[in-house]
C-alpha cells in the first residue's frame, strides 16, 4: 500500500516583526484605545513598511502623515515610529502644542544617545562622526539630528576615503546594517589612520534583525519553495528576499496572499513550502498566506 503524499507548509518561527516595531504598534493601538472617539492619531511616517499593516491601523485611527502635513499641525497628538527621530521634530512639537506618543525603538534611544555623546565630548578635537548607514533612512536622519547635521554618512567601504584620518574619527552603525561590512570598514578605517590618532567604534547593530541572515538562508535550505511576503517598501525586506532566492531559486516575493499566482505553486504532490518574511512583516500575514495555500493545494498541511 503506498503512502499518501503531502504537501508540508511551515511558517518561520523567527521571520516577522522585530520588538522594536511590536513595541510601535502595540504603543499605537494603546494610544488609539484610549482617545475620545473620532480623534485620530497621526504618525510621522509609515509606522512599518507594509501597506497591509499600515491599511489596519488606519482603520483603527491611525492618520499617517509627511513632513509637510506635520508643519501644519496645532495641538494634536503625533507617534514617533520606531526609527526615531532628530531633535529638531521634538522642538518644532514643542512649538506647535503637539503631543509626542515616543514610540523609538529602545535600540535606537540607546544609539541617539550614544552618538550624541560622541559629538559632545569629541567637539573639542575636531572628531569626525561617522554613521555606517543607508543616506536618507529615518533612522540615520534621526542619528546625524543628533550632530547638529554634522555626521559623515557612508554606505560602502570604499566611501572612507572622504575622511581626514589626520583627525579623530568615532563610528558607530544604523541597527540593521551587516555586521560583516561593518567589520570590514573598522579594519579599513585602522589601517589609515596616523600614529596616534584615536579612533573609537561601537557595534550598533542589532542582533535581532542582523542575525536573521544566516537564520533565514538556513531556512530556505530546508524547504524546496519559499514564499517570502513583505512590503515593498521595506529595505530590510528586499535584503532577505535576495539572501532567500541566492540559497533557494525558488523563492517569491510577495506583497500579499493575493498576489499569489498559479505558475508560482508546487506541480509535484510532495514538497515542502516555507513561508517567511521581513522585520515589518506581521504574523498575521504570514499565517493568511499559509491559509490560502492551504485552500490552492488540498492536499497540504500546515505544520
Amino acid at each position: 500500500m503506498l503512502c499518501p503524499k503531502m504537501i508540508t507548509i511551515e511558517i518561520d518561527h523567527r521571520s516577522g516583526f522585530c520588538n522594536g516595531v511590536v513595541h510601535a504598534i502595540k504603543k499605537a493601538e494603546r494610544e488609539m484605545a484610549s482617545a475620545p472617539e473620532g480623534e485620530l492619531l497621526y504618525c510621522l511616517g509609515d509606522i512599518v513598511h507594509n501597506k497591509n499593516e499600515v491599511d489596519r491601523l488606519e482603520s483603527m485611527g491611525l492618520a499617517t502623515i509627511n513632513y509637510e502635513q506635520f508643519d501644519a499641525l496645532r495641538g494634536k497628538r503625533v507617534l514617533i515610529r520606531a526609527h526615531g527621530e532628530p531633535p529638531a521634530v521634538y522642538q518644532a512639537a514643542r512649538e506647535r502644542g503637539i503631543t509626542i506618543v515616543d514610540a523609538t525603538c529602545p535600540v535606537v534611544l540607546q544609539l541617539q544617545k550614544r552618538i550624541r555623546k560622541y559629538y559632545q565630548e569629541g567637539a573639542a578635537q575636531h572628531t569626525q562622526i561617522v554613521i555606517f548607514g543607508k543616506r536618507g533612512h529615518a533612522e540615520v536622519n534621526g542619528l546625524v539630528g543628533q550632530t547638529n547635521g554634522e555626521a559623515i554618512v557612508i554606505q560602502e567601504p570604499e566611501e572612507i576615503e572622504q575622511l581626514d584620518f589626520s583627525r579623530p574619527i568615532s563610528l558607530i552603525s544604523q541597527t540593521t546594517m551587516s555586521l560583516e561590512t561593518f567589520g570590514e570598514i573598522v579594519e579599513k578605517i585602522k589601517q589609515r589612520m596616523h600614529p596616534g590618532v584615536a579612533f573609537t567604534f561601537a557595534d550598533t547593530i542589532c542582533r535581532q534583525v542582523a542575525l536573521r541572515i544566516p537564520h533565514i538562508q538556513e531556512f530556505a535550505l530546508c524547504h524546496d519553495r519559499i514564499f517570502f511576503i513583505a512590503g515593498k517598501k521595506s529595505s530590510n525586506g528586499k535584503v532577505l528576499f535576495e539572501k532567500c532566492r541566492s540559497t533557494n531559486p525558488q523563492t517569491f516575493f510577495l506583497d500579499s496572499p493575493e498576489e499569489l499566482t498559479p505558475d508560482m505553486l508546487p506541480s509535484g504532490e510532495d514538497e515542502s513550502i516555507g513561508i517567511c518574511g521581513a522585520t515589518s512583516t506581521p504574523r498575521w500575514q504570514m499565517e493568511a498566506l499559509a491559509k490560502h495555500l492551504q485552500q490552492l493545494l488540498p492536499n497540504s498541511q500546515i505544520r
